[in-house]
Parts: structure tokens; sequence; C-alpha cells
């Protein structure tokens, strides 16, 4: 096998000529202030998964806290924790760990390689050193909480001759300095007034040499990897290829293919493949020496934590100009990462902060200190000096808080179902599960919404004998909203990578409103991921033959839009509540406190007004025709006839003219929640009749008839129409029910 080389799940006493036998040169002192372990000698493992560092490591610092302890460093790789994982994450994965692992040498320790479940091998090293206690990181993936419960679960059932099992000591790094995460409110509004004080990071620990007998075992190359990772998957479900091309690249090679037209330019590089086929796919372009990147064409910062801080130190020092070439080569990169205003920063440090090469906070540390070395040792109150400053501050702080969301969202249920993490592309996304068995269903929401949308759904459709999950899509909630351009395919993206990622099976794809028209693309472009499609209002349009069907690039934000976004901000959280009883007269007793609590701080969070600025360039151009025909299976659409914001005949006729397949189920919906009973059609693998309810609930509204005039072009207009649209998708907290979409169907007003 490939892997034999790297002797990983090795942690037995290995051949005399391969051991390692390192001597302790005499007692280390604990000078970082940590906080001590007392566990007597009984040796300690540190287990690395996203912390790839010895700098500001609170559980280094912990550990060798006991002078006479041994202190073992230990990496696994095991398949859960890098499902998902692209090659290019993997491969930096691969330099931060040769990095780690050559800084722990030059102190006479190692980091110690395992290869496998992690409770096989945190089990088989702690009887091989006899360990007394496991520092470990505080994880907030599901994914990887599952893996560090199992390890758990191993060391408690396992008996052991020298005493009790090991204790798992967790840790964490936050930027701020708070004696109870758990307390600190989930409003970033109030959590800014309450100003905690920030962190200092830690110094570099000292580690004790590593005097024990054991085969270390070495790095693997990144085909052997690579190869590892896939002999993990069953053919069922080896899907991973489906990530390597953009639904970008898919639509045009689909236009090319079915000889439509279209306003693109559908260049190929040798006649036969779209040029922007791959994304993400792997390393690739010319190695360059002592660079920062992997290659000439990444765009990634590489490597251990010196070559981070040095790229670091050249981001924030983008204004001066520098004589470094290597300096002038990341200033390069930022010009080309700067996709929109800040967005550079991420895309550079991101994958670098991820794995834990450089905390959070020393990230954040390091760029105060640049600021207040330009400023004679002060921060300005109007804002910072360079706008890399400012990228990098908003960023680091915008991770943090969402960081700190998950974490809460772990330790406590705060909503009716309990939450999990899933990490995709590094952002933080939130979604909830329920059921034991049965047809997977997934269902999305609309703008504005999150996964609590459904809440009143989810349990009725588990136990009908569904496996459920609902998703809050980036950039809504409580999942991230990061510096990017939104768009109806990024957003389809992200529904295709958690089903091939956290599903891991085809599903009952379920959408509402713009949550609809993205689960109409996900099934269109990637047909093998969808058993059906059921959209609900959903937005998008009808386009009759579509002979020609116009394709939008990539939308940049203006500064009109991020004007007009922190406007709309400002008006939704002045009028929220009058918003509310004015399009809701018949049950203002619904407008209560707690619903006007998750609006409002849903308004505060960082990078909401990020999310607004995608409404002004909301097209939605791909008929929704075009998508039922790619994909070609069972598909029904719920129409609510009363929606105010569309005109709802005209779009249930064209529908029935030219969908002739597509399975229609038109609501009289007013006030009253309805109940649908979809049957066997949605669950098609059964063979009896199986009921699925959806409940729907459309409220009342003023007749807004200015709202249809496209020619309505107002800031007041424009205000009210996202803001209703906003409230609208808020609202459904407190209703019994999903309620009809406003804003999707809008967007072409503006």
């Amino acid at each position: 096998m490939v892997l034999q080389a790297l002797r990983l799940g090795s942690l037995l006493p290995a051949p005399a000529h391969r051991r390692r036998i390192l001597r302790c040169r005499g007692r280390i002192d604990a000078s970082n202030g940590a906080a001590p372990v007392r566990d007597g000698s009984a040796a300690a493992v540190v287990w690395f998964k996203h912390d790839l560092r010895i700098d500001d490591h609170p559980g280094l610092a912990a550990a060798v806290a006991e002078p006479r302890r041994p202190v073992v460093p230990l990496y696994v790789f095991d398949r859960r924790i890098l499902a998902g994982y692209s090659d290019k994450m993997l491969e930096l994965l691969l330099f931060a760990l040769k990095d780690l692992k050559t800084s722990l040498k030059s102190q006479d320790s190692d980091l110690l390689i395992g290869l496998g479940n992690a409770e096989d091998v945190v089990l088989k090293l702690v009887n091989e050193v006899q360990a007394g206690l496991i520092f470990t990181e505080e994880e907030v993936e599901y994914s990887v909480r599952s893996v560090l419960a199992n390890v758990k679960s191993s060391l408690s059932n396992e008996s052991f001759s020298w005493g009790n099992p090991p204790k798992i000591v967790a840790w964490n790094a936050p930027l701020y300095d708070s004696k109870n995460l758990a307390e600190v409110s989930t409003s970033h509004d109030q959590f800014l007034k309450t100003k905690l004080p920030m962190a200092t990071p830690l110094p570099a620990t000292t580690l004790p040499a590593l005097n024990l007998e054991l085969d270390t075992g070495s790095l693997p190359t990144l085909e052997e990897l690579k190869c590892f990772l896939k002999d993990g998957r069953t053919p069922d479900d080896d899907w991973d290829p489906l990530k390597n091309m953009s639904a970008r690249s898919i639509l045009k090679k689909m236009l090319s293919q079915r000889k439509i037209k279209s306003n693109t330019t559908l260049s190929t590089s040798n006649g036969e493949n779209i040029a922007d086929i791959s994304i993400d796919s792997g390393p690739s372009g010319k190695r360059i020496m002592n660079s920062m990147f992997a290659s000439e064409n990444s765009l990634e910062v590489r490597g251990g934590t010196d070559i981070t801080l040095d790229a670091l130190a050249a981001y924030l020092r983008y204004l001066e100009g520098t004589g470094n070439a290597s300096w002038q080569e990341l200033h390069d990169k930022v010009r080309f990462t700067e996709t929109r205003e800040g967005a550079s920063f991420y895309t550079l440090f991101g994958p670098a902060i991820q794995l834990g090469v450089i905390s959070r906070r020393k990230a954040y540390n390091e760029t105060i200190q640049y600021e207040k070395d330009r400023n004679a040792g002060f921060l300005s109150p109007f804002g910072y000096s360079t706008p890399t400053v400012t990228a990098a501050v908003d960023a680091l702080s915008s991770m943090e808080w969402y960081w700190f969301l998950a974490l809460k969202s772990q330790l406590r249920v705060e909503g009716k179902y309990p939450i999990r993490i899933w990490r995709w592309k590094g952002y933080l996304v939130q979604y909830t599960f329920l059921g034991n068995e049965g047809p997977a269903v997934l269902l999305v929401h609309g703008f504005g919404a999150f996964l609590e949308h459904f809440r009143d759904n989810i349990d009725s459709v588990a136990d009908m004998g569904h496996r459920v999950w609902a998703i809050t899509l980036v950039g809504f909630g409580k999942s991230e909203k990061p510096n990017v351009n939104y768009s109806e395919l990024f957003w389809s993206e992200l529904l295709r990578d958690f089903i091939i990622d956290v599903v891991r099976e085809p599903v009952h794809l379920v959408g509402n409103s713009i949550g609809g028209y993205i689960c109409a693309i996900t099934a269109g472009l990637w047909p093998s991921l969808a058993k059906s499609l059921v959209l609900l209002n959903s937005a998008g349009s009808i386009v009759p033959n579509y002979s020609f069907v116009p394709f939008n690039e990539e939308r940049q934000t203006t500064w009109l839009s991020r004007l007009q976004a922190g406007l709309l901000l400002l008006f939704l959280r002045s009028r929220a509540e009058g918003i509310l009883k004015e399009y809701y007269p018949t049950r203002t007793d619904r407008v209560d406190k707690p619903l006007l609590q998750q609006i409002i701080r849903a308004s505060y969070d960082p990078g909401a007004a990020t999310v607004l600025e995608s409404v002004f360039n909301f097209n939605l151009s791909i008929p929704l025709n075009f998508l039922f025909d790619s994909f070609g299976g069972k598909i029904l659409v719920i129409q609510g006839m009363k929606d105010p914001l569309t005109k709802s005949e005209a779009f249930v006729t064209i529908l029935r003219e030219h969908c002739s397949k597509v399975q229609i189920r038109e609501l009289n919906a007013a006030l009253s929640t309805l109940e649908l009973r979809v049957s066997s059609f949605l669950i098609p693998e059964y063979g009896h009749e199986t009921a699925l309810s959806l409940f729907v609930t459309f409220p009342q509204q003023k007749e807004l008839k200015h709202y249809h005039s496209r020619t309505a072009t107002s800031p007041t207009v424009l205000q009210a129409l996202i803001s209703l649209a906003l409230v609208h998708g808020h609202y459904c907290l407190e209703a019994s029910a999903p309620p009809t979409a406003l804003l999707a169907r809008s967007t072409s007003l503006l």
C-alpha cells in the first residue's frame, strides 16, 4: 500500500534502527503564565487539529507547566476531520505540518503522526506513553466534535493498568478576555457595548525534550494523502469530482453543448473544454523558491507561523512599497484578490487561520501594533490609517464573532432544535438534523430568513419517516457573513457541497422564495444530487423556449449599493416594530419582544450590510424551465395565489403552458395556515403513498400596487421593499410556518 512508508498508526515500539531516543536536557520552566494542570509526572499528549503552531498555544503552555511532565505532540490524519478539504487545502495542511514538525524538532521534541480513526490512534498512544492528560483545542464543527466524543468514549471504556483513564483538557484562544463566554450576549451591538478587554497572545512555548522511545512517523506526500482519503470512500458517495467544477463553468458548458445562445463568451482552451472548468482542483503552476505561496497560481499564504507573520507584515505595509521580492509577490496577490473592498485578507490568510498556523488574536495583535507604530502609539477614533489594516481588523473581528456564535450554539440549545456547525470554504455554517430513517429531505429558507423558517415543519416531516436537514445559508441568521460577492450560483455551490459532505446521499430539495430558486439551480446543474424538487412560492421566472439565456458575469458592488445597504439597516432598526404591525395588522400580538430582538440582532451582525448589497445586483436570469429540463426529475411547484408581490395567476398560467411535466398546487392563501399533503410524488421510492406535510403561511398584506411598477426606483420605495422582505423573512420565528417570499420576485424592480 502506498501509505506503508508513513508508518502511520505504528505508534507501537519501532524497530531499534527506526527509534528516536531524545534525551531531556534539563528542567524547562513554564514562563507563559498558563495555569498548570497537576497530574504528577504522567505524560501529557497534545493533540493538534486546527492549531498547528507553538506560538500562542494555551494547550502546549498548560502541558509544559509541570516541569517533569513528558509532553507528546500528536497529529492524526482522520478522514472525518479532513472530509471536505480541497486538494489545495490538503497541500496547505502538509506545509503547515512540515513547519510544525521542524519547529518541534529544533527543541529535541517531535510531532507524532497517526493515521486512521483518532480514537484508535489516541488509545494506542495513551497506552504506549501511559498518558494522564490529553490537551486538545475546543472545536465547534459537528464532525470534529463527534470525533472528540468518540475518543472520550474509547478512553472511558478502556481499563488502564496504571490507573484512571487520561483526562481530556479542552482549551481555546479567544480574542476577548471573558470569564464566561456562555454568558456573553449574541447581539453584536450589545457585545461591543460590554467593551471586553482584549486577550494577550502567549509567547511561543518551549518544550521539554521528548525522552521516549517512539516511532514518530513521517509526513505523507500530497498524492499519498489523497489516496488515503479516497480509500475511505465508497463508490456511492465518491462525489468529490463534482466539487471541482464551478457552477458558472457547468452552466457555460451546458449552454454550449445545447447550442443555446447567451451573452457570454464561451471560450475554450483546446476546442473541447471550457477554460474555467477547474476551481480549487489542486495545486498548479510553477514552484517559486522562498515564496510565501505554494505555486505561482496560488492565492493562499502557505507554510508555518514565521512565513505567515512575514506575509501579514507585508500585507499591512502594502501602501509603503518594497524592494523585497517575496513581499512584492504578495502585493501583486493583494491587487488580484481585492475583488471587493477588504476581500483580499480572507483570501490570502483565511486558510492559515483555519489551520491554526496563526491564531486570530495573534494576527489581530500584530495588526493593531502596526497601526499604533504608524500613529505614535495611538489608535485614531476616526478609523484606521490604511485599507489593509481595516481589512485585517474587520475580517479577524468577524471570524471571531461567528466562532463565538458557533461555540455558544454548542454550549446551549437556544432554539427549538440543536444546532450543528459545518465549515464550508472556511466559513461556519449552521444547520440542524432530525430523524432516524427514511428518505433525506433538505429544507432551504428564503432571503433574510434562516433554518428556524421551517421550525414548525421539521418535526412533522421527520415524524412521517424522513431524515430532515435544514440549513442556514451563508450570509443569513447566525451563519457566517463573509466579505464576498453573494449570488445565486454562490449559494447553489453551498448546497452542492452540503449534500456531498454532510448528507452524503441524494436529497429531496425543498426551497422557499430565493431558496427555491437556489434549489432549482442545484438540481439543474447537479441532477445526481437531487431526487425531487419542491418549490414554495419560488423566485425565478419562466422564459418560453429560452433560445437565449442571459448569463450574468460576476457582479461588483458599488459605493451606491454600499450606501443604500447601510441606510436600509438603519431604517430597519428604527422602524422594525412599526413595519411589522403595519404589514400584519390582524396579528399584532405576534409582534412581541422576542421577534423584535431577533430582527435587530441579525441587523448588527458583522457583514449584514454586505449581504444586503447583493440585493441590488440580483438578476435571477437563469429561466426556471431551463433548470427544470436540465434536472429531468419530479418537480412540484406550490404557489400562493394571494402573494401581493407576485402576479400568481400569470405565473401559474405560463408554468402550465411551458412546463407540462411539473405538478402545480395552487393555494388560496391569506391568513390561515394550510396543510399540504404531498404523496408518493415527493417520495418516489416508496411503493405506497406517504404523506409529507408542509405548512405554508401567507399573511394577508396591504395592497402594494406601487411595488409592481417597474419604475419604482425611489430610495423610499427601495427601503420599504427590502425592509419588508427582511422583516417578512424573520417573521416566521413567531408565525406558525414559513411565509411567502417577498424579496426575490421583486428585485427586478430595483
